[in-house]
């Protein structure tokens, strides 16, 4: 039902999808920036809501180390535009039509399993883990992610 978790040091898969706007998104075009993927079972619900609103909560740590940070799940832009709004989330939900994301990120379809990467600015996985880490964990990689590429 659910894949693996990608490895710590693999190139993440690449992807294309739209966020609550209809703006699409690639890995591709973010290279050069630590990019956190959040992907959660669904909008509006208990712990996703949790988790969500905390990194709201820390953007201003997220902005300064420079991270660009995006939810995913296979709801669509409607749901994705609904949910933010109402949190006032200040980073995209991406639409992840037919699940092709989180089939490539071990995280299920249809269900999806809750789990955060963290890629580097070099494409790289620098972070991975199932569940709710903490923010602290996330930016801790994200910071991580950015000294590498320089060493």
């Amino acid at each position: 039902m659910f894949g693996e978790l990608l490895e710590v040091g693999t190139v993440a898969p690449d992807f294309a999808a739209g966020d609550e706007n209809g703006t699409v998104v690639t890995l591709a075009s973010l290279k050069g920036s630590p990019v956190v993927l959040v992907f959660y079972p669904g909008d509006d619900t208990r712990i996703c809501t949790a988790q969500l609103c905390e990194i709201r909560d820390e953007w201003s740590a997220f902005q300064t180390l420079n991270a660009r940070v995006f939810g995913v799940n296979g709801q669509g832009a409607n749901s994705h535009r609904r949910f933010s709004q109402k949190f006032g989330f200040p980073f995209p939900l991406l639409a992840d039509k037919g699940w092709r994301m989180c089939r490539a990120y071990g995280c299920g379809m249809l269900l999806v399993k809750r789990t955060v990467y963290v890629i580097g600015p070099d494409g790289r996985i620098r972070f991975a883990e199932r569940g709710k880490p903490s923010t602290a964990a996330i930016q801790a990689a994200v910071e991580g992610s950015r000294s590498a590429l320089t060493s």
